[in-house]
């Protein structure tokens, strides 16, 4: 029972933690409560399992403890990582492996008020955490791992105060499995290959909503959809249309379903709806749209609502399909001149453009915004000089890994440097991306080649 408690002041100080941030009144303070953080949780034989420091942990730990957790009869024990040896106060050291001493009245007190915690007040609590926290909670026993697919578990995910976007990667050194930054933390997590699907199969992520990321296989012949952080993964039915060459992807999500389109630069398109599992082609593109689309594929596409959004090249502008009504639309937008590698974004329903503005030998990284009454782009940021000074004389070339909710990655690389950043469009913030580490292979970095943004959804289903 004392080992019980120790969980449950864990709890309650990450709800304290999470009323703080948000500016919440904190409720009536219960009695007085202590707890050590070196301490695990040890359940009976039928529920037991770790419960591991992923702030001390490894990205190995968090995935491992992932996979774990996904198939609560059959719990393994994983060892958490221990952190570096550090020097400790010596009140500390007396009482480290021990609970603080308590009378028998005080415990049996406790035991009393918390041992029929409120089912209804744990829900919203734990559905508030930050991912990785949950995920800590989640291995506890069957019942906590069991909220996952919980409907009312759901309702108060959907509630809660959504958390910022992640990254999912792809890298040079394994195209089979992913690396998920979390720009919060600014840690890297490795996830593991998606087990259903075939030997060999390399899949590139090329669009996400509602915590979901769609893959398409490298022969642009098969669609996947997946939620990194449970391993939920559907594998789409063949398309009706046979289009061998390059297509452009995009998604949107709706009330716990969504809709995937993908149009080639012939005109050809599709739709496929979750709900029907079934790809259609409602209605048919529009006479007036020029054809070739010519459509930049360094650029994914972004969704306001309904509608998606497409960058091309020639002419230069914007092709977007409203998914609701079906309609096609095309706006010729002029780019800036000496602007190259340029993709689209999205911010509260504007939309952005971000690209590599080089003359001479002189490069630096812009953003704009599209202007709706004169349907022209308005700069309204760049990189920091100090930062562009890096790139002055180099051939850089510059990739964005995803985009949601105003937040992008950009990849900027030459013969001689390969960077990460991150910029918010809301706060004008730019920030470097710690480098990805091969998993245990020391201090050798990893490649970014190809990257998508999502927000982290522990419940959303394939």
């Amino acid at each position: 029972m004392e080992q019980e408690l120790a969980m449950l002041r864990q709890l309650i100080a990450q709800l304290q933690d999470l009323l703080n941030f948000y500016g919440s009144p904190p409720p009536p303070p219960p009695p007085p409560l202590r707890h050590h953080h070196n301490h695990h949780l040890l359940l009976p034989h039928s529920d037991r399992c770790c419960v591991l420091n992923v702030e001390d942990g490894s990205a190995d730990d968090y995935c491992g403890l992932l996979m774990a957790a996904e198939k609560p009869e059959t719990f393994t024990m994983l060892e958490p990582t221990n952190p570096p040896p550090s020097k400790k106060i010596r009140k500390e050291r007396n009482t480290r492996g021990k609970f603080p001493c308590s009378t028998s009245t005080t415990e049996a007190m406790e035991a009393e008020i918390w041992k029929d915690f409120p089912e209804d007040l744990l829900q919203p609590v734990i559905a508030r955490l930050p991912v990785p926290a949950f995920f800590q909670f989640r291995s506890v026993c069957k019942n906590w791992n069991s909220l996952l697919h919980s409907e009312s578990f759901s309702q108060h995910s959907a509630q809660a105060p959504q958390p910022d976007p992640w990254f999912y990667t792809i890298t040079h050194e394994n195209a089979n499995s992913g690396a998920m930054y979390d720009p919060s933390s600014k840690k890297w997590y490795h996830h593991p290959t998606i087990s259903s699907l075939p030997d060999k199969a390399i899949v590139l992520p090329v669009a996400s909503a509602g915590g979901l990321v769609c893959f398409l296989d490298i022969g642009h012949r098969n669609f996947y959809v997946c939620n990194p952080l449970t391993g939920s993964v559907r594998e789409l039915p063949a398309r009706s249309v046979k289009v061998w060459s390059r297509v452009a992807v995009g998604m949107t999500f709706n009330r716990n379903a969504y809709k995937i389109l993908w149009v080639g630069c012939d005109g050809e398109y599709e739709v496929y709806d979750s709900i029907s599992n079934s790809w259609t082609r409602p209605g048919s593109m529009p006479a007036s749209m020029k054809l070739p689309l010519s459509l930049n594929f360094r650029s994914q596409a972004v969704s306001v609502e309904n509608t998606l959004y497409f960058m091309r090249s020639d002419p230069e502008g914007i092709v977007s399909y409203d998914v609701a009504s079906g309609m096609w639309s095309q706006f010729e937008i002029p780019g800036p001149l000496h602007l190259s590698d340029q993709a689209l974004a999205e911010c509260s329903g504007r939309i952005m453009l971000v690209g590599l503005l080089s003359k001479n030998a002189a490069t630096c990284v812009c953003i704009w915004e599209l202007q709706r009454m004169t349907m022209l782009w308005k700069e309204v940021d760049r990189m920091p000089n100090l930062w562009c000074l890096e790139f002055y004389g180099k051939h850089v070339r510059m990739t964005c890994l995803g985009n949601k909710k105003g937040l992008l990655m950009l990849s900027l690389r030459s013969r001689q440097m390969n960077r990460l950043v991150t910029y918010d469009v809301a706060s004008g913030e730019w920030e470097k991306v710690p480098s990805c580490m091969v998993p245990r292979g020391g201090r050798k970095r990893q490649w970014i080649a190809c990257g998508t943004a999502f927000q982290p959804s522990p419940t959303a289903v394939a």
